[in-house]
């Protein structure tokens, strides 16, 4: 079983020196996945559904580029202050989002979004606004490895912070806690009854995966040394939405497996057709629906229980 679950990430650590020329998409895939894993541990095991985690990934974008910006460039500090910011923002908004119900706390998430887009694009003066935050300087991670524009630090780097988040969402998602965000999904109404605070703990989960997001846009603004409006975009809240539907909801395996079939697709299909990438991709999607549920982490488990039953 332990050699089962090494194997994504011995590959990963391959990909270092099977791909040298594409280390920034495999950072930016890395990337991807833990953002995948923030909203996995939300809607997935939770099953609160949002539209606004973005504004937790840009809120840790912009707090770990204008640390650096202002001379402080640290790395882990800086993920650290990220997670913190994305963290608070998260504790202020869940009583909105949980208050309002189903459907409206889902527009309270999109609301969210959207207003921290706006503000973040009015001030032009910390943020960069339409122009992106410049002057992003990383210092050398322990005063050793420096930032190169190749990307051999920044996917190492990346690739680390997503291993060691990731095994601490296994184990959050395998305690007693993962098991009641799991009862609060099956039925919210009848969780108190098995002596579960259904608003804490879903509160407790809307945090936890506001930092894990935080975190993530924090890594974005190190590696590329750069922080823009992009970080804030609904696009890239329902871009992560669709790679938990690509890769499969309550698992977190499979969130690592629709980050990386949804940005490696998003890269191949816009370079072969930049107008109607789109397109193809929405075709893979009723595909992979009309092929049964639990995306291609579904897919994989019923090929290998049909090849056990053979």
């Amino acid at each position: 079983m332990i050699l089962l679950h090494a194997i994504p990430w011995a590959g990963a650590l391959a990909g270092y020196w099977l791909f040298p020329e594409q280390l920034p998409l495999l950072s930016a895939i890395a990337i991807a996945a833990l953002f995948a894993v923030s909203l996995d541990l939300i809607v997935g095991y939770a099953g609160l559904v949002t539209l606004g985690q973005a504004a937790f990934f840009g809120a840790g974008a912009y707090t770990a580029g204008i640390l650096a910006q202002q001379g402080w460039g640290e790395p882990f500090s800086g993920l650290l202050a990220a997670a913190a910011v994305a963290a608070l923002l998260g504790l202020i908004s869940a009583p909105l989002v949980l208050r309002a119900g189903e459907l409206a706390g889902l527009m309270v998430t999109l609301g969210l979004g959207l207003m921290l887009y706006e503000a973040a694009n009015k001030a032009a003066a910390i943020t960069g606004g339409a122009d992106g935050l410049q002057g992003v300087e990383m210092w050398p991670i322990f005063g050793l490895y420096r930032f190169d524009l190749w990307g051999r630090t920044a996917y190492l780097y990346s690739l680390a912070v997503l291993f060691v988040l990731f095994m601490l969402a296994r184990l959050l998602v395998a305690s007693p806690f993962g098991w009641s965000l799991r009862a609060i999904r099956g039925n919210a109404r009848r969780a108190p009854a098995l002596g579960v605070p259904v608003k804490a703990r879903l509160t407790a989960a809307y945090v936890i995966a506001a930092a894990y997001a935080g975190v993530a846009g924090a890594l974005l603004a190190q590696t590329t040394s750069f922080a823009s409006l992009d970080a804030l975009s609904f696009q890239r809240s329902a871009d992560g939405l669709l790679m938990l539907v690509l890769g499969g909801l309550g698992s977190l395996y499979g969130a690592l497996l629709g980050a990386v079939a949804f940005t490696v697709a998003h890269h191949a299909l816009s370079e072969a057709s930049p107008v109607f990438w789109q397109f193809w991709l929405g075709i893979a999607l009723v595909a992979l629906a009309l092929a049964g549920q639990g995306g291609l982490l579904g897919l994989a488990r019923a090929a290998i229980a049909r090849l056990r039953r053979r």
